[in-house]
């Protein structure tokens, strides 16, 4: 990440609103955008397979449901936040991978300026690549800012996507007990 680059572009955006770039309140906020960039752009600098690749033997073969995983975003259209809950379920191949791996490789792919599609798309493709479970479904509900503080201005509304792969495409008992799962 060059941080440089990011405090020059912050620099001349706050002269292009019309803001006084010298004024006490907004001399260090070039720097402070630059550390905030750092954090919320990881993602650009982190691999999903750091996390799914450390694997336990499991003779499971049903299921398995992580729920609730929050995750903060940036859309890449309008450079505005997106936020909520992701729902990952998937079906062992003989091996599962710790819980906690899971919302890991969410962060990865959070932390990225993209679209929500995307984003739910990315998890479940690394998912079926890296780990190769039988099947997996990643479920993405957000609130998108740039629907609810500019254009529509709509607060509260969520945008729901759904990615499935492998045994969970068309199997329609394999999605209602996800379903019901994250209820």
């Amino acid at each position: 990440m060059d941080k440089e680059k990011i405090k020059q572009a912050i620099s001349l955006f706050l002269e292009g609103i019309g803001e006084d770039t010298t004024r006490e309140g907004l001399q260090d906020t070039p720097e402070r955008i630059a550390q905030m960039c750092e954090e919320l752009f990881a993602g650009y600098t982190s691999d999903a397979e750091t996390h799914l690749s450390r694997t336990f033997s499991s003779e499971q073969k049903e299921l398995v449901v992580e729920k609730d995983i929050t995750f903060y975003s940036v859309c890449e259209h309008h450079l505005l936040p997106f936020y909520g809950k992701v729902h990952i379920g998937y079906v062992p191949d003989g091996k599962v991978v710790g819980l906690s791996k899971l919302a890991r490789t969410v962060e990865v792919f959070a932390r990225r300026a993209q679209i929500q599609e995307q984003l739910t798309g990315q998890i479940a493709d690394a998912m079926m690549e890296i780990l190769q479970p039988k099947g997996v479904i990643v479920m993405v509900e957000a609130e998108h800012m740039c629907m609810t503080m500019r254009g529509i201005k709509k607060p509260g509304s969520k945008t729901v996507s759904i990615c499935t792969r492998g045994i969970a495409e068309g199997n329609d008992s394999l999605k209602n007990d996800f379903f019901n799962f994250i209820r």
